[in-house]
């Protein structure tokens, strides 16, 4: 089985899709896109530009967001803001998406064309939170998706009760099949670490559901108030790490699983990938896994077929095993550097470092112990 551990299917950047209003939405979408590396570009003659101007602040408070016009350009699959009558783009989404929504339909086309059977569907405000349009991507193609719930990391503390009624019903009666939890949004207003405390009882309920969770860990409280330096993100997904570490020493009766792999651009060194060797160290859990994505996290900055990748594949695979590594892709935002296809191919066909039993395992097989399949 090819099981893809990490895709979506979401509705366009100006319809509610689970958030009190359109225009709410947009605002996640506008901060999103402040942030992401990306590259913006004037629209009248594509000359380069920078996202400053969608959050001047670099805070990730959408209180505090500029007015910039900030809306969504259905033809052409992207958004659009207006600086001193100048308009401005950046493509965030992949260029081919019409009316920036991936439904449930494309994703299976995509899915049959690269020989994917099942693909598992991951949440993020940003592309909205309906837990009911999720269900329905499942009940359209039960033997081909799956889906994690989505959850208001930032409103656990003050809304306890609510967030952990909406999650159970995403699990229980909607008949989601994980959790999803961005970490960094836990920061939002607060510099607590989110594995104990005000969150504690939001964990009693998560954990009592019977399925996993999957992180993604960023710099925490240092990342969400603005511009940090290289050191303080990388000591920062450290102390995250140790943050996760104790939290699975509380519930060791959790499977969990980290989204995206390691923030790669965070540990560049040249055309290198440079781990310590405390980056390791959660792994020693047995029910801790690691998600297996390059293409889209830094396929800005090597090519296809990602050689400079290949010695930390081979290094994931020492020190975490593949039966605790899953394939995953991001798609459709993968499609910014590669086909779906060429996604599969890169580790199938050019990391000969890795046998059979090795590529049935991170293809597949893990996503599918994980999920209970």
């Amino acid at each position: 089985m090819i099981l893809d551990s990490h895709a979506y299917c979401f509705q366009p950047a100006d319809h509610p899709a689970g958030h009190t209003s359109g225009a709410e939405h947009l605002r996640w979408v506008q901060a999103t896109h402040a942030w992401h590396q990306q590259p913006a570009w004037r629209i009248r003659d594509r000359a380069p530009a920078d996202s400053k101007a969608l959050n001047p602040e670099g805070r990730y408070d959408l209180s505090r967001l500029p007015d910039v016009r900030f809306r969504a350009d259905h033809d052409r699959g992207r958004v659009v803001w207006t600086v001193d009558g100048e308009d401005f783009t950046k493509q965030f989404y992949p260029p081919n998406l019409r009316d920036l929504e991936f439904t449930p339909h494309s994703l299976i086309a995509e899915m049959d064309y690269a020989g994917v059977d099942l693909t598992l569907l991951h949440t993020n405000p940003f592309l909205g939170r309906d837990t009911a349009y999720l269900a329905e991507c499942i009940r359209l193609y039960p033997d081909r998706l799956r889906s994690m719930a989505p959850v208001d990391e930032w409103r656990i503390p003050a809304e306890t009760d609510a967030v952990i009624q909406e999650l159970t019903t995403a699990i229980a009666q909607h008949g989601l099949h994980a959790i999803k939890f961005n970490a960094r949004l836990a920061y939002i207003d607060r510099t607590d670490p989110w594995d104990d405390g005000a969150y504690r009882p939001f964990w009693e309920a998560a954990v009592a559901l019977q399925v996993p969770i999957f992180f993604t860990l960023g710099a925490g409280k240092v990342e969400i108030s603005g511009q940090v330096s290289l050191p303080e993100l990388r000591a920062g997904y450290l102390d995250e790490e140790r943050v996760l570490m104790r939290w699975m020493e509380r519930y060791p009766q959790a499977v969990c699983n980290l989204t995206h792999g390691f923030p790669w651009r965070a540990f560049l060194e040249g055309d290198r990938i440079v781990l310590p060797d405390a980056i390791w160290e959660p792994f020693q859990n047995p029910n801790c896994n690691l998600e297996v994505c390059f293409p889209v996290r830094i396929g800005d900055r090597f090519d296809f077929p990602y050689r400079e990748v290949w010695p930390t594949l081979e290094a994931m695979a020492e020190r975490v095993g593949p039966d605790h590594l899953l394939w995953g892709t991001d798609m459709p935002f993968q499609n910014r550097f590669c086909t779906y296809r060429q996604s599969r191919v890169w580790i199938e066909k050019y990391c000969d470092f890795l046998s059979k039993e090795d590529l049935a395992k991170i293809m597949g097989g893990t996503a599918a112990r994980i999920l209970g399949l």
